[in-house]
Order: C-alpha cells, then structure tokens, then sequence
C-alpha cells in the first residue's frame, strides 16, 4: 500500500527535483513555498509517496494554525493560490496518493483538517474514497494553437473589445518598478468595491508575491496605460514549465470602457506562448473569463476533517467571510457619509 513519508529538501534540491515531473507547476515551486510560508505564517511540507522501496512521486503543501486547530493545506482558502498537490510518475494514478494522505496529514503531521486542489485530479479520480469532494472548474487555453486561431476561438465581442483597446490607443507594458503592488492594490480595492467587498488581501501580499516570484522568471506582470499615460489596469501572471496561470487582475472602473482588462489577457496569453509554454488556466468560469474561448476542465477539491464539526465549519466559513467584508463595505460607506446601497 502507498503511503507518504515526510522529507526535508533544501529549496535547490526540490526546485531540481520539481523540475523532473510534467505535471509541475508554478504553486509547487520553492519560490511559491517561500512566499505561502511568509504571507500564511506556516510550515512548508513536502512528502515522497512510496511503495515499498520504490518513489512514486511527492506531494507539496502547507502547514498553519486557524483558531488553535493544525490545517494542512494544498492549498486552503484565501492563500490566493488555486493548486498544489501533487507531481507523480506517469504511470501512478491519482487515486493512489489521495488514498494516502489521510494517514499522512492526521497520524504523522498531527492535524486536525485537510484540503488539497491537485491540477489533474478529477471528481472519477477519488470516487468512492472517504474523501469530501467539491468540484472546481476553469477555462483553459491551448497555448500551442496559432495565434490567429486563438482569436479564432473567442467570442465576437471579445474580439471586438481586443480590438477596441487597440484603437483607443490603450498601451500594455510589462511592469519591474516597486509602484506597480500599490497600483494593482489600489485599483483592486475598487473593483470588490463595486460589488460591496474589500479585498480578501492588501498591498504587502502582493510586494511578498514580487520578492519571491519575480527573481524565478516566473512573474509576469502587466500594467496597461491610456494615450494620456494614466495606469487605468493591472494583472498579474504566473507561468513554469508548460503551464502559465491567471493570479489576479483589476482596473479602475471609469476606464474601463476603454477596455483594458481584455488587451491585457491578450498580451499574458502571447507572451507565454513565445516562451514555450502549452497552456494558460484562467482559474475560473465567470462570465469575463468564459468569452476567451477556453475549454472549460472540472477537477476535484478534496478534504477531510478529523472531527466532524469542523467539515461544517470549514462549509459554513465562505458565506460567513462573504457577509463580514460587506458589513464591512457598509460601515466604511457611512463614516465617509456615503450612502451604502444595494447589497444585504
């Protein structure tokens, strides 16, 4: 039987390491463990999946303390990071490691919950296994078709906006100076405030993301200006290997007719096709995202709790953080005597 054992890599051995499996990706690299570890406050966990003597691969997360409770996640709510998981040989199923973990992360790491979102675990993966399961679904682009049939492949008016941006003069430019953190922060601030939120993070977990990411060559970040030379939006891009990702983007709402949020995806898209990668996940189905002309993939959150009202509290938490950060909204509303409309 399969069963994973703790290891202690120094972060250039596991980078080399990382580097001999396929299925790695950016939220599995030393830099990102380096980043998690410092804006989470945890512990960094890698562990080799063994049977018998033979290694089957390894399995990446995290260790931290919420509320008094040990939670081993990979990764878990709010990290700001989709995936981790899992790098196995070809020729190992999934099933078999997540059959391993619960032993793993109760009887060695001592914790009191689990959850993992593995790039290439779908919901027939673990069927059947004493596992919570939640699907998780995204658009991905196949980054090796031509650039023309990428256009191809996009709704009409997602072409149109493409276009549109182009004509209104709107210039994208890869941002290296330290001020670019505190613009995407700003603009993002008023995004979750069109929908009476605040941002689930602030400034200086994205200076974090740039101290650890951007020495990798991993980080790609875009700053789109109008003809005036205003920053009206921002994103931001991660990519390693084959796969490039969608991390986060956000523009000020009065520019946004002139949109720059899709010029943006479209310049992320073509440079990391020029660098050799084979797809860009945009880490979700919302409508914007939908129109790109992606393929829509299904995986498998999977978790377990040690006690079982900590399941209900780990189902109940979203909808409880959700009505917090609009109390929120509302009460910053009424101390600047704004009227705070709209949303219960």
């Amino acid at each position: 039987m399969a069963r994973f054992e703790r290891v202690n890599l120094a972060p250039a051995e596991w980078g080399r390491t990382l580097s001999t499996f396929p299925d790695a990706i950016v939220y599995q690299s030393p830099a990102w463990l380096s980043f998690l570890a410092e804006t989470q406050k945890g512990e960094p966990v890698l562990a080799v999946l063994k049977e018998g003597d033979q290694s089957l691969g390894y399995f990446s997360g995290l260790v931290v303390r919420r509320l008094g409770l040990k939670i081993l996640g990979s990764p878990f709510r709010a990290w700001t990071c989709p995936y981790m998981g899992l790098n196995l040989l070809p020729t190992v199923p999934r099933r078999v490691a997540a059959a391993a973990l619960p032993a793993f992360a109760f009887r060695e790491l001592r914790c009191h919950h689990f959850e993992m979102v593995d790039s290439r675990m779908t919901l027939e993966d673990v069927d059947g296994l004493d596992l919570n399961r939640e699907p998780r679904a995204s658009y991905v682009m196949d980054l090796t078709q031509s650039e023309e049939t990428l256009l191809a492949n996009m709704n009409s008016y997602r072409r149109r906006d493409i276009r549109r941006a182009e004509k209104h003069r709107v210039i994208i430019e890869e941002a290296q100076d330290q001020a670019f953190a505190a613009e995407f922060s700003e603009q993002l601030k008023d995004v979750f405030a069109k929908q009476g939120l605040v941002p689930t993070f602030g400034v200086e977990r994205v200076r974090a993301l740039v101290r650890h990411l951007a020495p990798t060559g991993m980080l790609l970040r875009l700053r789109a200006r109008d003809p005036e030379g205003h920053c009206i939006a921002t994103g931001v891009y991660l990519g390693m290997q084959s796969a490039a990702f969608y991390w986060g983007g956000a523009s000020w709402r009065q520019y946004q007719n002139l949109h720059p949020n899709e010029l943006l995806q479209w310049y992320a898209m073509r440079y990391w096709k020029k660098r050799g990668l084979k797809t860009y996940d945009l880490v979700g189905t919302m409508d914007f995202k939908a129109r790109f002309g992606g393929s829509q993939i299904t995986i498998s959150m999977i978790s377990k709790s040690k006690y079982r009202f900590l399941a209900l509290l780990r189902t109940w938490a979203p909808a409880v953080f959700r009505t917090g950060s609009r109390l929120v909204w509302k009460a910053k509303r009424l101390v600047m005597g704004k009227p705070a409309v709209g949303f219960v």
